[in-house]
């Protein structure tokens, strides 16, 4: 399946300790020849953490993705409107982004990156990393789950013995999960 030439916008929110996983899966994706848009919310944007600082953070996902990244709403809302990108990996997505998303609330550059492509009815790919997926957010996974051209990342309970609510993307099928969305009719995923 040839996919030289997509344009995917790849949006990362907190969730820092997946970092790592994503960023291994986003070579892969490089190496495919899809051409990578890099996103950040405004916290990922800034926020230093136990698993690494901001500033390594942005630097290895301009270095995978050749760009600078996004950082604010102003730049990321012309991605939809300029059909900018063909579509939009949201990894990792964490539960507070997933409750925006599923309420509409546009007030971060990967929400309104995801708006865009909402209005155009372009894909957008969510690789899940919240404490609370089976707790009070379920609803927002089942929420999405109706809405044409939002697909889910396999996942699965990460530590279902210290966390039971835990839900996390398997971030190693995430290379195979945009080959399906991006390279096939969505109606034969």
């Amino acid at each position: 399946m040839n996919l030289k030439g997509i344009k995917l916008g790849v949006a990362l929110c907190g969730s820092y300790c997946t970092y790592d996983l994503v960023f291994k899966e986003l070579e892969k994706l490089v190496e495919e020849g899809i051409e990578i848009y890099p996103i950040m919310s405004e916290n990922a944007y800034v926020t230093d953490t136990r698993f690494g600082s901001a500033k390594s953070f942005i630097s290895r996902l301009e270095k995978i993705s050749g760009r600078k990244v996004i950082h604010t709403i102003v730049d990321a809302e012309p991605l939809g409107p300029k059909n900018l990108i063909d579509g939009l990996l949201i990894s990792p997505c964490t539960g507070n982004t997933l409750a925006k998303l599923s309420c509409a609330i546009t007030d971060t550059s990967v929400t309104m990156a995801a708006k865009g492509l909402m209005r155009n009815h372009k894909p957008i790919i969510i690789a899940l990393a919240t404490n609370d997926g089976l707790g009070l957010n379920f609803k927002n996974i089942a929420t999405l789950s109706n809405y044409n051209n939002i697909y889910f990342v396999p996942f699965s309970q990460d530590a279902p013995v210290k966390k039971p609510n835990s839900l996390v993307a398997h971030m190693e099928s995430i290379p195979e999960t945009v080959k399906r969305v991006m390279g096939t009719d969505p109606q034969q995923f």
